[in-house]
């Protein structure tokens, strides 16, 4: 029972945190004067590591390099988002591609 309550009381505790920062951002904006240099340095700080991730996540599977096929689907969700399909396409896309490769036999 007091393993339930710690339970509760954490995902309490982390979803007010949560609020409150999701909170603050809009309401602190017009009190925090930036210079528009640091605006633009945020927006490519953003794009940047989106992008580190993304590159992180479809070429390494542990300590290793993933192999051909996700890096394969990565590039096909890339190239149909670029196009601007709908979501849902672009991620069935992807999994048709790196599941097709690996039914081949592609690593």
């Amino acid at each position: 029972m007091t393993g339930q309550l710690v339970l509760i009381g954490s995902v309490g505790v982390l979803a007010a945190g949560t609020f409150a920062f999701r909170f603050a951002g809009p309401a602190l904006r017009p009190r925090i004067a930036t210079w528009p240099w640091v605006e633009r340095t945020m927006a490519s700080a953003a794009v940047v590591l989106l992008a580190a991730l993304v590159g992180t996540a479809a070429l390494t599977e542990g300590h290793d390099l993933a192999g051909v096929a996700r890096p394969t689907g990565v590039v096909v969700a890339g190239l149909l988002a670029w196009r601007k399909a709908p979501f849902v396409v672009i991620v069935l896309s992807a999994a048709a591609t790196a599941a097709g490769l690996r039914l081949l036999g592609v690593p």
